[in-house]
């Protein structure tokens, strides 16, 4: 993959069921609703989950977990083959199976069913820990966390280990550097009177000292999460970049994904907790777990999908819940307060923004020699830490036409004073009823002026008029 040591995720798969369909009347022998089916997804729940979602970054996964020789167990084993490495603890039984009706987008009942005793661990579980950059403790609570206990305390003693608990499984292992109740779950484990911020402050820091944690996350749906250490009286509130609507199913894997990735890149827990607040929102918003584009493994032909949200996977998800896609495009070689308040203006348009950018060849050619002062993975690093930004997409090309083309969003943005039908993508849009519209730009803020007066300064000159 890229040379780092994989990220380790521990816990129990299940096989999450979603049947969808619409429900306009009642059933004639019961007042229960009637859904009439339009479609059905299989999918990897649980660790399954919470370990595809920390693979999309680019890096390698490793997932220790129970797997059977039931048919849901081959199922998983199918759905993963490529995307992470497994490495099987035996179960005696037959994995779980969560089953999901929904009726317009809405759940209406869970049937559960399935279930048995995680086996003995192996060698190849003791090779894969000890060969950890990180740990996630993805802990649903039905064995697989308890059985590698021993060695789950000794990782934690080496190398950052996130642990996303159950209210069926045990308590974290001391040391973990970061623990991610939500706050049903904290509120459960430390009762207290009230849902402030104050109170959720508390839980945390009790649970924090509780466990011998460095610190616990409490993730509050959409007003963020809270970051809490033992024995502290100064939380840090993390909000949510916007109010993101959609099935929330699975957004608290995505968060602790994300933050086990930050973690194990070495970020401090503040940074980790802000990428994966941003992250999980966008989750959710692309349609959740039940996002049809999740399991894409490739971006179309020509182009280039950054770690990071799947820009063509964001569109597909708004596109099939009735959203407007809004895309914008540029250089972004050094990002600055006009760059800035365009995007912010644009995300506003509609319901996801996907920023297009120049590849380095595009740029150079564009901008001539010298050119680009930021490498496309730095400038993609930028743009993707901006709430605004939804997912980011690189092109080869002179021109997004070709890119456009295959991404198809409702509204192209523009930032300057020229008309949208001199815009050049304007006929290619109109080819899908797509619009192309010019938001107004900050005067007097451009990367060539910037760079200018860098470099003025650095010779000792005055600044230009």
């Amino acid at each position: 993959m890229n040379g780092r040591a994989p990220l380790v995720v521990v816990g129990d798969v299940l096989l999450d069921r979603d049947i969808r369909g619409v429900a306009s009347r009642l059933a004639p022998d019961a007042p229960a609703p009637v859904v009439d089916v339009t479609d059905e997804l299989s999918r990897p729940g649980g660790a399954g989950l919470a370990a595809v979602l920390a693979a999309r970054s680019g890096r390698e996964v490793v997932l220790v977990t129970a797997l059977g020789e039931d048919e849901a167990s081959q199922r998983v084993r199918e759905a993963l083959e490529g995307r992470v490495r497994l490495v099987e603890l035996p179960l005696e039984g037959s994995l779980p199976v969560k089953a999901r009706v929904l009726a317009d987008g809405r759940p209406l009942v869970r049937i559960d069913r399935g279930g048995g005793e995680v086996g003995a661990v192996g060698a190849a579980v003791r090779r894969a820990l000890a060969g950890a950059q990180a740990v996630l403790v993805a802990d649903y609570g039905r064995g697989t966390a308890e059985a590698l206990r021993p060695l789950l305390a000794e990782a934690a003693r080496r190398v950052p280990l996130v642990w996303d608990p159950h209210p069926r499984g045990g308590p974290p292992v001391a040391g973990a550097r970061l623990v991610t109740p939500n706050a049903a779950e904290a509120t459960a484990l430390c009762p207290d009177e009230g849902d402030s911020l104050a109170a959720h402050a508390r839980r945390g820091a009790a649970l924090a000292e509780r466990w011998g944690a460095a610190a616990v996350a409490v993730t509050l749906g959409e007003r963020g999460v809270l970051l809490t250490r033992p024995r502290s009286a100064a939380p840090m509130l993390v909000p949510s970049p916007y109010r993101a609507v959609g099935d929330p199913c699975g957004a608290g894997d995505c968060f602790a994904a994300v933050a086990a990735g930050a973690l194990a890149d070495g970020g401090l827990p503040e940074e980790a907790l802000q990428s994966a607040v941003a992250a999980a929102a966008a989750f959710v918003a692309a349609g959740g777990a039940c996002d049809p584009g999740l399991w894409r493994t490739s971006a179309p032909s020509g182009f280039v999908l950054p770690a990071g949200e799947d820009a063509f996977a964001v569109a597909a998800g708004v596109r099939a819940r009735g959203g407007t896609v809004v895309a914008t495009g540029g250089c972004f070689d050094l990002l600055h307060a006009g760059h800035v308040g365009l995007l912010d203006s644009a995300r506003r348009i509609g319901d996801c923004l996907i920023v297009c950018v120049n590849s380095d060849a595009s740029l150079r050619r564009l901008k001539g020699p010298g050119r680009p002062l930021n490498p496309l993975e730095d400038r993609v690093r930028v743009l993707g830490a901006l709430g605004s930004v939804d997912a980011v997409v690189a092109f080869e090309e002179d021109t997004p036409e070709a890119l456009l083309g295959s991404l198809r969003p409702d509204v192209w943005v523009k930032g300057g004073d020229y008309s949208p039908d001199d815009l050049p993508e304007a006929r290619a849009l109109r080819a899908w009823g797509g619009q192309a519209v010019v938001l107004p730009y900050l005067d007097g803020r451009s990367t060539t002026r910037l760079a200018d007066r860098a470099a003025r300064a650095a010779a000792g000159a005055p600044p230009a008029p």
